[in-house]
């Protein structure tokens, strides 16, 4: 923050009134500015008489194609500047987990496909491309990245983490927000670090139900990824969780909100609170008598702005102040914070963009092009008997499942295809998307390839496709079944394509409010895939999903499976590209896959008394090892590692372990290999994980190449929390392994930690 925009902030707020004051701290969803679907000026005038902080989804929340978004933008801008005495511009916000979430922006494989790459780079070029499209329409802050730690795959939004792993999911986030604020804001999109903190543990994988966890384990697993945030890319905007933690809501905690992440962590940017989470804590928590006391907790707490309206931050907080709950100095304090960021973006100079320019950013054969090699790079081959990749001269080929030719079921759950849907069935009046409009919408939808047309493509011109989608993805309907084992027995081989549609309406399995109680595949899908399997046929089963299944016996019966996610809009064609041997598949699991959801919480870091029953191991009635682990992934090219050495055998606080190996293709093609590095601190003063991911590089190696590893250990970050929760560098044994998964480790070693115990 620079000494310029602190003064022009202060001056700004130096002239405000409290009506003023409190406007800046509260947006307006864009359909309360609108009448039949289109932009009411009148109302606008009304609502915006004494400014706005934020707009909230003028093209997520519409029907308006980037262009006319872009105008909307300039006129909302133009209105504020000119029309209210301050001229205090918008900040206009949007979603982008995994793109724009704008009619026609680019929508890139959902977050657990991206964080499957084990390439943060490639999460940098993706946000690069987002952010172009946000600023051509005028939008300067994205909700995202989700920096969650996954740990409970029922929880619905396990699509949008990076991962069960904090130094994964460091990684990702901070490359994420490093490509779509830039270097300078004045270039940039304000990225959003959500949820602060816990939301991902919630009781029963219930989105927004109460959270059990430990202070410790609050700051060694869930903390990381927002420390890295925060010191390591200078995060703009934080998001507050929706649960209470440990019987203390967080949205109303000086606890979590000041005394950790501001004090303790350093944050000094703009706190915006989750959707409705301020009314939340007066409807469903339910320790806020009024919308003015729940207004008073929340900004007492840290929160600066209300999202997505001004619902508690309105006439509810000027009561709140008139009644002594608040004081004028914590409105003044969240105000500033607004404003500066409203500087730092450069508003005020340039609150225009370019109307004549925008579709240059937009579906671009670039912007296609990363699309797929992301997608492409993500898939994890689960498992393959052999059978992949498949012959394009193959005779006939049945393509069997309701995700086969399904592109919409493709795309995350924070896509503008899931969004429609959800304004088509509880948009207020005046929002609704009628049969015109729609018809005007599917001009810009981006195209989305499927399963089935990626297949298409790539065969030879003699092979024979037969589809069939056989059930829907939810529904209990089994009449399809008859016609698919008929296509089935008269093909060579199968490639029956199952999972999830994502979204957050009832018809949707994963996703926002999208939780499920148990890790089956929804529906009647199994039960087709039994079918299928019976007919004795090869088949490769596409799992098109947002968290990971129980797969039970079709683990077992499927000759090769092919973990897709929601590979966007080009998955179709990436997946296509790996069945047919095009590309070599070289993801790896960045989350555990359980045998039952009733191994929950299972994950790779536990700790070893975690690893099994005291003591017989194994449960009663099923393993306790997971059915795929973390970091597994095949190829169709085979990985020999050998000769490690780790440099010095003793090391102390400051210095660096080296550890050095060699990697070999030995297959008959090019593929990437994905090689891992975990350490485990033995005997520690508290019980510390059997194994943590401390390195990891993807390599693309061709038939007989090698090549030589190193990686560079700090000392210091084997430091831990102790039971006082001071961050310790403790002397003794430390287990190194290096391998292909947390569980196929090629080689291990270790050195020692000399010295005296630091803090």
């Amino acid at each position: 923050m620079t000494n310029s925009n602190e003064k022009l902030a202060s001056a700004l707020l130096a002239q405000m009134t409290l009506d003023e004051k409190l406007a800046q701290m509260a947006s307006f969803w864009i359909y309360e500015l609108q009448t039949n679907a289109a932009m009411d000026w009148g109302i606008a005038a009304q609502k915006l008489k004494d400014g706005i902080g934020q707009i909230t989804r003028p093209a997520g929340a519409s029907n308006r194609d980037p262009v006319n978004a872009a105008k909307v933008a300039n006129k909302l801008q133009k209105h504020l500047l000119e029309e209210t005495r301050l001229g205090i511009p918008a900040i206009l916000h949007e979603e982008c987990c995994s793109g724009a979430l704008v009619l026609g922006g680019s929508i890139f494989p959902q977050m657990i496909g991206l964080a499957s790459t084990f390439k943060p780079p490639l999460a940098e070029r993706m946000a690069v491309e987002i952010r172009a499209q946000l600023m051509a329409i005028g939008a300067r802050h994205g909700l995202a990245p989700v920096l969650d730690v996954a740990c409970d795959p029922r929880w619905g939004r396990n699509e949008e983490t990076f991962g069960e792993d904090p130094t994964l999911v460091s990684h990702f986030g901070t490359a994420y927000i490093k490509g779509l604020q830039s270097e300078d804001l004045k270039n940039g999109v304000m990225a959003t670090g959500k949820h602060f903190i816990g939301h991902s543990l919630s009781k029963g994988g219930l989105n927004c139900a109460p959270v059990h966890i430990g202070q410790r384990e609050i700051h060694e697993i869930y903390l990381a990824p927002f420390q890295a945030a925060i010191r390591d890319a200078n995060i703009s905007s934080i998001m507050n969780s929706y649960p209470e933690l440990d019987g203390e809501v967080v949205a109303a905690s000086q606890r979590y909100l000041t005394a950790l992440l501001r004090e303790e962590l350093g944050f000094d940017g703009l706190l915006v609170s989750d959707y409705e989470a301020v009314i939340m804590l007066n409807n469903f928590h339910f320790i806020a008598q009024t919308p003015a006391k729940a207004a008073a907790l929340a900004l007492n707490a840290g929160i600066d702005v209300e999202l997505p309206s001004a619902v508690c931050y309105g006439g509810p907080l000027k009561k709140a102040l008139e009644e002594g709950y608040v004081d004028l100095e914590m409105i003044d304090r969240a105000v500033l914070r607004h404003l500066k960021k409203k500087f730092e973006l450069g508003l005020f100079d340039q609150p225009y963009v370019d109307e004549g320019r925008v579709l240059e950013v937009f579906d671009t054969p670039d912007q296609r092009a990363l699309a797929r090699e992301i997608a492409a790079q993500s898939m994890v081959l689960l498992k393959n008997d052999e059978l992949l990749p498949l012959p394009k001269t193959i005779g006939t080929l049945a393509v069997i499942g309701p995700n086969a030719d399904s592109g919409r079921n493709l795309i995350g759950d924070y896509s503008y295809a899931a969004m429609s849907d959800l304004m088509e069935k509880q948009a207020p009046d005046g929002h609704l998307i009628t049969d015109s409009i729609r018809q005007d919408m599917e001009q810009h939808q981006v195209k989305i390839i499927s399963v089935l047309e990626g297949i298409q493509k790539v065969v030879s011109a003699d092979t024979k496709i037969l589809y069939a989608q056989g059930c829907d993805v939810r529904g209990r309907d089994t009449s399809g079944f008859d016609k698919a084992v008929a296509l089935v027995e008269q093909a060579d081989a199968v490639v029956l394509v199952l999972g999830d549609k994502s979204g957050l309406t009832p018809e949707c399995t994963t996703g926002e409010t999208r939780d499920s109680a148990e890790l089956k595949l929804p529906g009647m899908q199994e039960v087709l895939a039994e079918a299928i399997l019976a007919t004795g046929k090869p088949v490769t089963l596409v799992l098109v999903n947002g968290r990971p299944y129980a797969l039970g016996a079709l683990a077992e019966e499927c000759q090769a499976i092919l973990e897709a996610w929601l590979p966007g809009e080009e998955g179709g064609a990436a997946i296509a590209s790996i069945l047919f041997g095009d590309v070599n598949p070289g993801g790896k699991l960045p989350v555990t896959f359980p045998r039952s959801a009733g191994q929950l919480p299972i994950k790779y870091n536990d700790k070893p008394a975690g690893k099994g029953s005291h003591w017989w191991g194994d449960y009663v009635d099923e393993r306790v090892t997971p059915l795929f682990p973390f970091g597994h992934g095949l190829s169709y090219a085979d990985f020999e590692y050998r000769d490690l050495v780790i440099q010095p055998q003793q090391a102390t606080s400051g210095e660096n372990v080296e550890l050095s190996f060699k990697v070999k293709n030995v297959g008959e093609v090019t593929g990437d290999e994905i090689i891992q590095l975990y350490i485990h601190v033995k005997f520690a003063s508290t019980p510390r994980p059997s194994k943590e991911l401390k390195g990891y590089k993807r390599l693309t190696l061709e038939p007989n190449q090698e090549c030589q590893v190193t990686f560079k250990l700090p000392v210091d970050q084997l430091a831990f929390y102790n039971t006082d929760l001071q961050l310790v560098l403790e002397p003794g044994e430390v287990e190194v392994m290096v391998g292909s998964s947390s569980q196929d480790i090629r080689l291990s070693g270790g050195f020692k930690i000399n010295g005296e115990k630091r803090m």
